[in-house]
């Protein structure tokens, strides 16, 4: 784990070693300065001069002045590396996310992505900034405290050696107690986020249905659960401070008491003022640093579970790699299905497609239909290997898809999904996201294919008018259509529309149809659709029911033959079999 997270360090390693060599001269001087103070003391006492008076003054002034330098300079290296660290951390992430297929998606869930980069970083971020300062500091302001509280007390220094085990024990309880709720929190931290991103994107159902009171109760559900398990790992953390007080206060009376008593009874022979006072200064010191390390425990532990999250996304690789020697042109839109099999899971336990064969000539235009569950969509996700297929092969231009370069491949095929994503920004850098390269007359031809030049052309400020984010302000026939240009732009060998013109009314549909005939001819167009008016016109039409394909050819051999297309066609268009037949 600490090796994967080392690699996110880089270019801050400088900062990061600069913090703890700083605290280390900070240390140092913070604990000669008691013994200088002892030693001034006791001069104090004998009689000495005013000028040997000022001479340790100067010093003492001097070392306080560098240990202050040295603190400031250790905070702000620190702050630079933990930040640094941090940002790249995050980045990172997200760009091994961008690699994920859509099988690495599905096993993390979008609500757990966002926590892992937000929180979860953050927690890892604080730990950080504690061990490149506080976990440095702490133990050495320990060793060096101690070393000199033998040195100017004795024996008596041998309290401490009573002490640090309680501790010690208390700490490990505490983080063995802690470290199961923590990784429980970070679970329903991620179930939370969850319900905030399903009420904010359904927002509109939400308040048509009038749910708010039910999804508020659901959300106070969801962060009352999470509030209870972190009081309850704050409330074990919490015994950590009163266990440090306690054990301050235990030194402090045995240091004062049995102090005084060797300073009286032996007349400062085993034991000066100096020396007593120099005693309760490193007393002080060395319990505060087992303070500031319990502290720093706390944090790492809290952060642990964290840095595993974190590590999981790092370490995930995608199940979809290049191969060594990859094709890098697609000839053509042919696409082959040889019986082909896929389950989305290797622990599912039926196949979402089973013992597809179907060929499809380049150009050729194919209607899909099929009732809700039947995989379509699951089979065209294949074609730009957005999955792999889990038996037979799928071929574009008679070539395995596994063999082409991923990049080469999916720039010939565009696929507008059922779910149409818009992005903040202007028209034209939304259509853009198909060809970064295109031309204004480009984008204009493209919105002409797909119907949406009109639209556009009456917003006020034209291609230049900015979408929201998830373009809430566009309907969805426009988002539809917006998606479909953007689509276009990739100039394709394949064009997919996986039921993406639900939204549009059926003149617009069949116009948009119509210009794919005209204009991109050589293009293979795969139509998936509820409406049979949207793909009757296409060469062939599949159907598929429960994974498999039902039945394929042109709307009148499967009106004739099949009964699945002929039931949905006549609920369509309210006609009865039997008038039909007539």
């Amino acid at each position: 784990m600490i090796k994967v997270l080392a690699k996110s360090i880089r270019e801050y390693k400088k900062p990061s070693l600069m913090a703890p060599i700083l605290v280390s001269g900070e240390v140092v001087l913070e604990c000669i300065i008691p013994f200088v103070t002892a030693e001034l003391v006791n001069r104090i006492k004998a009689g000495c001069s005013m000028r040997e008076l000022l001479w340790f003054g100067v010093v003492l002034i001097v070392m306080a002045a560098l240990s202050l330098a040295f603190g400031a300079l250790a905070g702000a290296s620190c702050a630079t590396a933990s930040c640094g660290f941090a940002r790249n951390l995050r980045k990172d992430m997200f760009y091994n996310i961008q690699r994920f297929s859509f099988e690495n998606i599905d096993k993390f869930s979008v609500s757990s992505l966002v926590t892992r980069l937000t929180t979860d970083v953050t927690n890892v971020q604080m730990a950080y900034m504690m061990i490149v300062r506080t976990a440095i500091r702490c133990p050495l302001m320990l060793i060096f405290s101690f070393v000199m509280g033998f040195v100017m007390g004795g024996k008596m220094a041998l309290i401490f050696l009573v002490t640090i085990p309680i501790l010690a024990l208390g700490l490990a309880a505490v983080i063995r107690k802690t470290m199961p709720l923590f990784r429980r929190v970070f679970r329903k931290y991620d179930a939370l986020n969850s319900s905030i991103q399903e009420n904010i994107r359904g927002m509109r159902v939400v308040k048509s249905y009038v749910r708010e009171d039910y999804e508020t109760k659901k959300f106070y559900d969801a962060a009352e659960d999470v509030k209870t398990d972190f009081t309850r790992a704050e409330r074990i953390l919490a015994l950590n401070n009163p266990l440090m007080q306690f054990c301050i206060y235990v030194v402090m009376v045995f240091v004062l008491s049995f102090g005084s008593y060797l300073v009286i009874t032996t007349q400062g022979l085993a034991l000066d003022i100096g020396q007593m006072s120099s005693l309760l200064t490193y007393s002080f010191q060395i319990l505060m640093s087992l303070m500031m390390l319990s502290m720093v425990f706390v944090m790492i532990t809290m952060a642990t579970e964290s840095a595993e999250r974190i590590v999981e996304v790092l370490s995930e690789e995608s199940v979809l790699k290049n191969p060594e020697n990859p094709v890098k042109e697609v000839r053509d839109g042919s696409i082959d299905f040889d019986h082909v099999s896929f389950r989305y899971s290797k622990k599912a336990k039926r196949m979402a497609l089973a013992d597809v064969d179907l060929h499809i000539r380049s150009g050729e235009v194919i209607g899909m239909i099929g009732g809700t569950g039947s995989s379509k969509s699951s089979l065209i996700q294949l074609i730009p290997r957005l999955y792999d297929a889990t038996e037979g092969t799928v071929r574009i231009g008679g070539v395995d898809v596994r063999d082409y370069d991923l990049e080469t491949l999916r720039n010939q095929v565009s696929v507008v999904l059922q779910k149409n994503e818009l992005f903040s920004g202007t028209i034209k850098e939304n259509l853009r996201w198909g060809n970064e390269q295109a031309t204004d007359a480009e984008l204009e031809e493209a919105c002409r294919l797909a119907q949406a030049d009109e639209f556009i052309q009456q917003f006020p400020h034209g291609y230049d008018t900015y979408i929201e984010q998830g373009g809430t302000n566009v309907s969805g026939g426009q988002k539809q259509r917006l998606c479909i240009a953007r689509a276009l732009l990739k100039k394709p060998k394949i064009l997919i529309l996986d039921d993406s013109t639900t939204a549009v009314d059926t003149r617009t549909d069949a116009l948009i149809r119509q210009g794919f005939r005209e204009f991109i001819p050589e293009t293979t167009k795969i139509i998936i659709a509820q409406r049979v008016a949207s793909i009757q016109d296409a060469d062939r039409i599949v159907v598929m029911d429960g994974g498999r394909i039902d039945a394929v050819g042109t709307h009148e051999e499967l009106l004739r033959s099949n009964e699945i297309y002929r039931e949905v066609y006549y609920s369509q268009n309210k006609v009865g079999g039997d008038e039909h037949d007539q």
